[in-house]
């Protein structure tokens, strides 16, 4: 039986995903917004995945520890992120398309920002939330600058060649 009950919930592992999908949903709002394949559902889902399992990791290192008494598992958080990252960037390598008609290659950025909303739910799991929330605001806010820095670019370079 479990020593904890069968209905007993971790919140502090539901909290951590909960601020993680609302970080993520900073960055897809932003991809919404942009009218981009991967938008608000795909980067809470990214963002709250990545720190569902990064928990999940500690949570199942834990109960071998108390089952076995700490020499059963050696633990490597590192390898639990490498798995979330390279899960990512598959879902992420999804979204890239180049079109045959030219050489335009679409959904780069929006691959990346599943890269950051990734990063940001592994923070929230590793207990820094604020710094999640910075990195989260500064990624959000820089996608849309230079998204309109691109756009206010690029209607000069095509007014002064046409």
């Amino acid at each position: 039986m479990d020593p904890r009950g069968v209905l007993q919930v971790p919140w502090g592992i539901f909290a951590s995903l909960v601020v993680a999908m609302l970080l993520g949903a900073i960055l897809g709002l932003e991809r919404e917004f942009a009218k981009k394949p991967a938008g608000l559902r795909t980067n809470m889902l990214v963002a709250g995945a990545s720190a569902f399992l990064v928990e999940l990791s500690q949570l199942l290192t834990d109960q071998f520890d108390d089952m076995f008494g700490g020499s059963a598992i050696r633990s490597d958080p590192i390898r639990v992120i490498e798995a979330v990252i390279t899960g990512v960037s598959f879902l992420g390598a999804g979204t890239i398309i180049r079109r045959h008609a030219s050489r335009d290659v679409e959904g780069l950025t929006t691959a990346a920002s599943l890269l950051f909303a990734a990063a940001v739910g592994i923070c929230v799991a590793l207990s820094e939330p604020m710094l999640a929330a910075v990195v989260a605001l500064t990624v959000a806010a820089a996608l849309r600058v230079l998204g309109w820095l691109e756009t206010w670019a690029l209607a000069r370079f095509e007014d002064k060649h046409s």
